[in-house]
Protein backbone atom coordinates (compact mmCIF):
# COMPACT_ATOMS: atom_id res chain seq x y z
CA UNK A 1 0.00 0.00 0.00
CA UNK A 2 2.82 2.06 1.01
CA UNK A 3 4.68 1.46 -2.63
CA UNK A 4 1.34 2.71 -4.32
CA UNK A 5 1.12 5.81 -2.49
CA UNK A 6 4.52 6.32 -3.40
CA UNK A 7 3.50 5.88 -6.99
CA UNK A 8 1.25 8.37 -7.04
CA UNK A 9 2.65 11.24 -5.04
CA UNK A 10 5.76 10.59 -7.68
CA UNK A 11 3.44 10.96 -10.49
CA UNK A 12 1.79 13.87 -9.61
CA UNK A 13 4.71 15.36 -8.60
CA UNK A 14 6.39 14.86 -12.26
CA UNK A 15 2.59 15.61 -13.81
CA UNK A 16 2.65 19.57 -12.04
CA UNK A 17 6.68 19.95 -13.54
CA UNK A 18 5.11 18.82 -16.63
CA UNK A 19 2.83 21.23 -16.67
CA UNK A 20 4.86 24.04 -15.65
CA UNK A 21 6.74 26.50 -18.27
CA UNK A 22 10.17 28.25 -18.14
CA UNK A 23 8.35 31.50 -17.16
CA UNK A 24 6.21 30.41 -14.65
CA UNK A 25 8.39 28.73 -12.76
CA UNK A 26 10.85 31.74 -13.01
CA UNK A 27 11.23 32.44 -8.99
CA UNK A 28 10.79 36.56 -10.48
CA UNK A 29 7.63 35.98 -11.86
CA UNK A 30 6.32 34.00 -8.78
CA UNK A 31 7.60 36.89 -6.54
CA UNK A 32 6.00 39.05 -8.59
CA UNK A 33 2.41 37.41 -8.88
CA UNK A 34 2.50 36.97 -4.83
CA UNK A 35 3.78 40.59 -4.03
CA UNK A 36 1.15 42.01 -6.76
CA UNK A 37 -1.95 39.69 -5.69
CA UNK A 38 -1.30 40.95 -1.93
CA UNK A 39 -1.19 44.83 -2.73
CA UNK A 40 -3.47 44.99 -5.63
CA UNK A 41 -6.21 42.49 -5.23
CA UNK A 42 -7.40 42.73 -1.84
CA UNK A 43 -8.63 45.79 0.15
CA UNK A 44 -8.32 49.13 -1.05
CA UNK A 45 -5.52 47.87 -3.57
CA UNK A 46 -8.81 45.61 -5.19
CA UNK A 47 -10.97 48.45 -5.21
CA UNK A 48 -8.16 50.39 -7.22
CA UNK A 49 -7.87 48.01 -9.33
CA UNK A 50 -12.13 47.26 -10.19
CA UNK A 51 -12.38 51.13 -10.47
CA UNK A 52 -9.46 51.65 -13.49
CA UNK A 53 -10.76 48.11 -14.73
CA UNK A 54 -12.10 48.86 -17.84
CA UNK A 55 -15.65 47.11 -18.60
CA UNK A 56 -15.07 45.09 -21.36
CA UNK A 57 -12.32 43.38 -19.30
CA UNK A 58 -14.64 43.04 -16.68
CA UNK A 59 -17.04 41.24 -18.82
CA UNK A 60 -14.33 39.06 -20.63
CA UNK A 61 -13.81 37.79 -16.79
CA UNK A 62 -10.03 39.06 -16.64
CA UNK A 63 -9.42 39.17 -12.99
CA UNK A 64 -7.03 40.86 -10.51
CA UNK A 65 -5.00 38.08 -10.33
CA UNK A 66 -5.08 37.58 -13.99
CA UNK A 67 -4.16 40.63 -14.78
CA UNK A 68 -0.86 40.40 -11.89
CA UNK A 69 0.33 37.83 -13.86
CA UNK A 70 0.01 39.67 -17.27
CA UNK A 71 1.81 42.49 -15.99
CA UNK A 72 4.48 40.24 -14.17
CA UNK A 73 5.23 37.90 -17.52
CA UNK A 74 6.11 41.29 -19.11
CA UNK A 75 8.47 42.71 -16.45
CA UNK A 76 10.09 39.36 -16.40
CA UNK A 77 10.48 39.04 -20.03
CA UNK A 78 12.19 42.43 -20.04
CA UNK A 79 14.32 40.96 -17.58
CA UNK A 80 15.16 37.71 -19.54
CA UNK A 81 16.01 40.75 -22.77
CA UNK A 82 18.05 42.13 -20.35
CA UNK A 83 20.31 39.80 -19.84
CA UNK A 84 20.29 38.26 -23.17
CA UNK A 85 18.03 35.01 -22.62
CA UNK A 86 15.59 34.04 -24.86
CA UNK A 87 11.98 35.15 -23.83
CA UNK A 88 10.00 32.35 -21.70
CA UNK A 89 7.02 30.68 -22.27
CA UNK A 90 4.60 30.96 -19.32
CA UNK A 91 1.70 28.49 -18.98
CA UNK A 92 2.22 26.33 -21.85
CA UNK A 93 2.44 30.05 -23.97
CA UNK A 94 4.38 32.30 -25.56
CA UNK A 95 3.63 35.72 -24.34
CA UNK A 96 1.29 37.86 -26.60
CA UNK A 97 0.53 41.53 -25.68
CA UNK A 98 -2.99 42.19 -24.95
CA UNK A 99 -5.63 44.08 -27.49
CA UNK A 100 -8.44 44.77 -25.89
CA UNK A 101 -9.58 42.07 -23.90
CA UNK A 102 -7.73 38.89 -25.72
CA UNK A 103 -4.03 38.26 -25.18
CA UNK A 104 -4.18 36.65 -28.21
CA UNK A 105 -5.66 37.96 -30.82
CA UNK A 106 -4.69 35.63 -33.73
CA UNK A 107 -6.08 32.71 -31.77
CA UNK A 108 -9.67 34.53 -31.17
CA UNK A 109 -10.05 34.88 -34.28
CA UNK A 110 -8.88 31.69 -35.84
CA UNK A 111 -11.17 30.02 -32.82
CA UNK A 112 -14.39 32.65 -34.37
CA UNK A 113 -14.07 31.59 -38.07
CA UNK A 114 -13.82 27.82 -36.78
CA UNK A 115 -16.98 28.06 -35.05
CA UNK A 116 -18.83 30.37 -38.29
CA UNK A 117 -17.37 27.50 -40.71
CA UNK A 118 -18.81 24.48 -38.64
CA UNK A 119 -22.31 26.83 -38.28
CA UNK A 120 -22.50 26.56 -41.97
CA UNK A 121 -21.23 23.50 -42.54
CA UNK A 122 -24.40 22.41 -40.34
CA UNK A 123 -26.38 24.44 -42.17
CA UNK A 124 -25.98 23.11 -45.08
CA UNK A 125 -25.84 19.32 -43.72
CA UNK A 126 -28.92 19.74 -42.43
CA UNK A 127 -30.81 20.92 -45.83
CA UNK A 128 -28.97 18.33 -47.39
CA UNK A 129 -29.57 15.21 -45.97
CA UNK A 130 -32.77 13.85 -44.69
CA UNK A 131 -33.54 13.59 -40.47
CA UNK A 132 -34.59 10.36 -41.33
CA UNK A 133 -31.04 9.39 -42.09
CA UNK A 134 -29.51 6.63 -39.66
CA UNK A 135 -26.91 8.82 -38.29
CA UNK A 136 -28.50 12.38 -38.79
CA UNK A 137 -28.78 13.44 -35.24
CA UNK A 138 -25.70 12.01 -34.14
CA UNK A 139 -24.30 14.06 -36.26
CA UNK A 140 -25.94 17.08 -35.48
CA UNK A 141 -25.38 17.02 -31.85
CA UNK A 142 -21.36 15.80 -33.02
CA UNK A 143 -21.63 19.83 -34.50
CA UNK A 144 -23.28 21.44 -31.59
CA UNK A 145 -21.02 19.52 -28.63
CA UNK A 146 -17.65 18.87 -30.20
CA UNK A 147 -14.55 20.91 -28.86
CA UNK A 148 -12.52 22.06 -31.77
Amino acid sequence: MAGRTTLLALLAGAAALADASQGDREPVYRDCVLRCDEWNCSGAGLQHFRSHQPIYMSLAGWTCRDDCKYECMWLTVGLYLQEGYRVPQFHGKWPFSRFLFFQEPASAVASFLNGLANLVMLSRYRTSVPASSPMYHTCVAFAWFRDG
